[in-house]
């Protein structure tokens, strides 16, 4: 997917950068196929439950549920498949359920950000693979923050163009959208609107 960046001055002192490779949805295809993705995730998630409450049904309160006929329920067609397939529960069931979870849960792109607050520091930040888990942040003090440069680097036969924060004790740079490795015009623009916020007192 195309990567497309989007740049916020809130403040003359705070400014972000997001990078991000997922979808805007601009057209009504776009956004009528997006919301059916979630319809089905939701679908397959309510069958995985389903599957799992049909292996308990004989626990809790499956069967004599005082909100949902539990007994007509596990008596109709597809109640009563499911019920077999959760009586022949095993290992492959067990595996292929954890990694429809994990596909309903997955995210499917990936976002990272830099927030700049001049006189505080850099906020770095990296989104999770999954909806469960929270981004991946670092917090860097004006005080241990050295330069900010834009390095080249190797990848295969390519040369990649990476944002970098040099940070003062630290024998490794702290490399800013690590994932995604923007190209170098939009490094570039991250580049100037960062040292102008955090340098840089003129308008």
């Amino acid at each position: 997917m195309p990567l497309h960046l989007i740049s916020r001055r809130p403040s003359p002192t705070t400014a972000s950068f997001t990078v991000s490779n997922a979808s805007r949805h601009a057209s009504t295809a776009a956004k009528l196929f997006f919301y059916f993705q979630l319809l089905l995730r939701g679908i397959v998630f309510a069958g995985v439950l389903f599957l799992h409450a049909a292996r308990y049904r004989h626990l809790f309160f499956f069967e004599d549920g005082s909100f949902v006929p539990w007994t007509a329920v596990w008596s109709s067609s597809l109640g009563s498949f499911v019920c077999r397939v959760a009586d022949n529960y095993n290992f492959f069931i067990a595996f292929a359920s954890a990694l429809v979870v994990y596909g309903v849960f997955r995210k499917g792109y990936t976002e990272e950000s830099l927030l700049v607050i001049r006189g505080l520091g850099i906020q770095t930040s990296t989104s999770s693979p999954t909806y469960l888990s929270t981004a991946a942040t670092r917090f860097i003090p004006t005080t241990e923050i050295q330069d900010i440069v834009i390095h080249e680097a190797f990848k295969g036969f390519e040369v990649r163009f990476y944002l970098a924060v040099v940070v003062v004790g630290e024998p490794e740079v702290v490399v800013v959208f690590p994932k995604l490795l923007p190209n170098r015009a939009k490094l570039e623009e991250v580049w100037r609107g960062s040292r102008h916020c955090l340098y840089d007192s003129k308008p």
